[in-house]
């Protein structure tokens, strides 16, 4: 069977095969490092065949990066700023053989004065009636609730308590002021007082920071019947006030008439402040009253009046023009050469100047009444000023010359809206001169130091024991007068104009500011931003920022707060 005997065969040396495959030897390490190298060297051609991959936007990565850096690094330094605000360090006590400075008051020249000096050169004693500093460019916004009052107020407390030296505070009204024997006297005006509630502080040197009132010019029945917006009090009474003309207005069988005189706002005082405050209130009235209570919606009305031809009277022409322009889009009535004459419960009275040169009296029916224009002297500046012969002339305030020192004394110091000089009194001023207060009298202090210091060397000068100790003290010596020299050498104050700001409402921003030898006008939303920046920048303390931006936050998401407490 010839076909059986092949495929035996077949199968056998197929069998065969097989095991001489699976016997055969295994290669040698020479081969082995051979075929690896080939692996290698294909996979190589096959890496520089294949395209490189190229990375997609490198910019965005980078910057996503950076910004994550910037974002850990702000959150790191705002929590190191948190926590120093939160644990002040240990102060030194004063020393009994320094000098008595007394600074009265806490408003924007009184803390810029205190922010700035050295407490360990003098023993610091500050009086004012309120125990807190105010930011007031961000009061108007207090009236709708936009802001929260405590989010622009900085406790006195923790200024004073950074301090180097511990410093005194009395809260207390500043009653009287002798220059001859320099005592200053207070009287507490709290509702709560103690056995004593007034005494006498003694002073070397005093700072007379106090601020001004309200001017009423002897208008009958404006004090009696307008509110007024200097004071955290004033911005809460205008807030509660509002709402109670609204709610008033609502009232069941109200008449037409008595309606639109309830909703009718008349705020009067063309300057910054009655600006903001007209912006503020109609930006309420847009965006939360209207929307709450939608039977007012066609009945309230905002009138801003001006003694002046214009509104804005310190910016420019053209952002003069854009606020009127502005102010008619949001139906604002702007009443300008209106001099209001008198002032009842319900009605102002006022002298109009028509186009045609002609004046006649007009009767303007209002429901809430404020009155942002206008400063007089406190009585403590007036009685001071009457004390002092060189002062019997002047009805602004105190008049001092180049270096802030009141005229007719020597020690006393006037900043701020009380003092008389040819400047605006605005809070840009009033800290500029509190920050020029703090160099010259730490430039004083520290002369008196070194005249103490050459009074000394040259007491010793000649008990040198060899040549080289006396070379060595006519150096000290030389080193000390021309440090005295420079300190001496401190100029007058000079003002330097920064610009002026003012929101006109429906998040929009006026904005005059100084740039290099001329002026930048604008106006807008993207001022409107820089307007919210600036004053956010000048809020006292990271506290008050934070706070302010999350008011602001909290007014964008839920709205304004519609309640009447």
């Amino acid at each position: 069977m010839p076909g059986i005997r092949a495929s035996a065969r077949h199968a056998c040396c197929g069998s065969h095969r097989a095991f001489a495959t699976r016997v055969r030897p295994l290669p040698s390490a020479l081969t082995r490092s051979s075929l690896l190298a080939q692996q290698s060297f294909r996979r190589s051609l096959a890496d520089a065949a294949a395209p490189a991959k190229t990375k997609r936007f490198p910019f965005l990565r980078w910057a996503w990066r950076l910004t994550y850096i910037s974002v850990a690094g702000g959150a790191a330094f705002l929590t190191f700023q948190i926590y120093e605000l939160r644990h002040p360090s240990e102060q030194r006590e004063p020393d009994s053989s320094k000098k008595t400075l007394v600074v009265l008051g806490s408003g924007w020249g009184a803390v810029s004065l205190l922010k700035k000096l050295d407490t360990e050169n003098y023993n610091v004693v500050v009086i004012s009636p309120r125990n807190f500093f105010l930011f007031t460019p961000l009061l108007p916004s207090c009236t709708t609730g936009t802001i929260e009052h405590r989010s622009i107020m900085e406790p006195l407390r923790n200024i004073l308590r950074h301090k180097k030296a511990a410093v005194k505070f009395y809260e207390a009204e500043a009653t009287k002021i002798d220059h001859e024997n320099k005592v200053v006297y207070i009287s507490d005006d709290s509702d709560i007082k103690g056995d004593i509630s007034q005494t006498e502080v003694p002073y070397d040197m005093l700072v007379v920071a106090v601020g001004a009132t309200n001017a009423t010019f002897g208008i009958p029945g404006v004090r009696e019947h307008s509110c007024f917006l200097k004071e955290v009090g004033d911005a809460q009474a205008i807030r509660k006030k509002i709402m109670d003309c609204v709610e008033t207005a609502t009232f069941k069988d109200q008449s037409p008439e008595e309606v639109e005189r309830l909703l009718h706002m008349v705020v009067v005082g063309g300057g910054p402040t009655g600006v903001e405050f007209a912006g503020e209130l109609q930006d309420f009235f847009e965006e939360d009253l209207k929307k709450w209570i939608p039977e007012i919606s066609d009945k309230f009305h905002v009138t801003l009046v001006e003694a002046l031809p214009n509104v804005l009277p310190m910016f420019s022409k053209a952002l003069i023009d854009y606020t009127e322009k502005v102010f008619k889009d949001e139906k604002i009535t702007v009443r300008t050469k209106t001099m209001v004459k008198k002032v009842t419960d319900k009605t102002i009275e006022a002298e109009v100047t028509r186009p045609d040169g002609s004046k006649g009296l007009e009767i303007m029916p209002y429901g809430l009444l404020v009155w942002a224009t206008g400063n007089a002297l406190r009585p403590v500046v007036s009685d001071l000023m009457s004390r002092i012969p060189a002062q019997k002339n002047s009805r602004r305030g105190l008049v001092v010359n180049e270096y802030l020192v009141v005229d007719g004394t020597e020690n006393i110091w006037a900043l701020g809206d009380c003092s008389a000089t040819k400047y605006a009194p605005t809070a840009q001023v009033a800290s500029q001169e509190g920050a020029f207060l703090a160099r010259l009298f730490n430039s004083m202090a520290k002369s008196q130091n070194l005249q103490d210091d050459l009074h000394h060397l040259q007491e010793i000068k000649p008990t040198a024991s060899g040549q080289e100790e006396h070379a060595e003290l006519e150096a000290q010596i030389e080193a000390r007068g021309k440090q005295l020299k420079r300190l001496k050498q401190m100029g007058p104050f000079e003002y330097t104009h920064q610009g002026s700001l003012a929101y006109i409402g429906s998040d929009r921003a006026v904005a005059d500011i100084s740039w290099l030898n001329g002026n930048f006008a604008t106006g807008g939303g993207l001022t409107y931003l820089f307007w919210r920046s600036a004053y956010l920048s000048m809020c006292f303390s990271t506290r008050n920022r934070i706070l302010v931006v999350v008011d602001w936050l909290k007014a964008k998401i839920f709205g304004r707060d519609v309640s009447r407490e």
